[in-house]
């Protein structure tokens, strides 16, 4: 097969191994990947895939099963899928656990479809994480990203009240994806957010930590939970002891790759269950910035980086 080589300073598209699928696995014929910023990340060496997995770039994916591996039922070669990857995507097939697929609806093409499960599947586990109620108030961090976008979509889905930080010049479509408020993420979004919530508000999704942290104290309520999904704004954070006692404020971190395969099952199965009817029913869908031919990955990853973007870029295999 062929498949996206990050060995050098430029990606490029060369021959590697076709995987076979083993006990309780598939093989996919990948139609469509998406970027994630872990994928610049662990070209730079910083983010190792775990043990086992795939060396090749790639998160999430979208196309056909063309083989079945032993011990597993329920699915067919031929059924058009998606999946939750711990690596491997940049290429024209990949395995993953039986556990990791969502079932395609019609209609939906695989390149919105290879933008999901990543998105889907953070947004669920920290939901989960929370314990997030219907009528809370979330303050969701880098809200025009591929999580941000899919986060302010299942809030809505699931009853949350969403307020969004992000650029000033992408506000207008995280209020059309149904942010409540908004606010510019280099402005004075504290006093925003205090506005908006003067109890404090109940959820922080945060991508971000760093310096950030303690002005997400700031606006937390009492009982309030922050979820840390990410180190962009560096891995040291000061945080108010005295605050986070009285308010009695938590704050969560939390991680999606290095699961085993049994928590990606549940947490895939979970969404299924909660969001997965949403996207059948058109209501839940990705927002894509934009497509790339899987021999322009580098054109893609210089547009991921250059944080202009709303949303999902994806790579078309084939």
């Amino acid at each position: 097969m062929l498949a996206v080589s990050h060995d050098e300073p430029a990606l490029r598209w060369v021959e590697a191994p076709t995987p076979v699928p083993g006990e309780g696995e598939v093989r996919i014929a990948v139609r469509a990947t998406a970027v994630n910023r872990a994928d610049l990340l662990q070209r730079r060496g910083l983010y190792p895939p775990p043990p086992g997995a795939s060396p090749i770039l790639g998160l999430e994916c979208a196309g056909v099963l063309d083989a079945i591996g032993p011990g597993v039922s329920g699915v067919a070669v031929g059924d058009r899928v998606a999946a939750l990857l711990s690596g491997g995507g940049y290429a024209e097939r990949v395995v993953v656990p039986v556990g990791q697929l969502l079932p395609l609806p019609d209609g939906l093409a695989f390149e919105e479809a290879a933008a999901l499960p990543e998105a889907l599947c953070t947004v669920w586990m920290c939901l989960d994480l929370a314990r997030a109620r219907p009528g809370e108030r979330w303050l969701v961090h880098a809200a025009a990203s591929g999580i941000g976008t899919m986060a302010l979509m299942a809030a809505r889905e699931l009853g949350l009240r969403t307020f969004a930080l992000a650029s000033a010049d992408k506000l207008d479509r995280c209020r059309a994806l149904g942010a409540e408020e908004v606010a510019d993420r280099r402005g004075d979004w504290v006093a925003a957010v205090k506005a908006w919530a003067p109890q404090g508000v109940d959820l922080v999704l945060d991508p971000i930590a760093g310096e950030s942290l303690a002005r997400d104290q700031q606006v937390l309520g009492v009982g309030g939970r922050v979820v840390v999904i990410g180190l962009m704004g560096g891995a040291s954070s000061t945080l108010d002891a005295g605050r986070l006692l009285v308010k009695r404020q938590q704050v969560l971190g939390t991680v999606l790759r290095s699961r085993d395969d049994a928590d990606k099952a549940r947490i895939v199965a979970g969404v299924l269950r909660d969001l997965w009817p949403a996207v059948v029913a058109g209501r839940l869908h990705p927002v894509v910035d934009t497509v790339f031919p899987i021999e322009e990955a580098e054109a893609a990853h210089a547009r991921v980086s250059s944080d202009r973007t709303v949303g999902k870029v994806v790579l078309r295999v084939g």
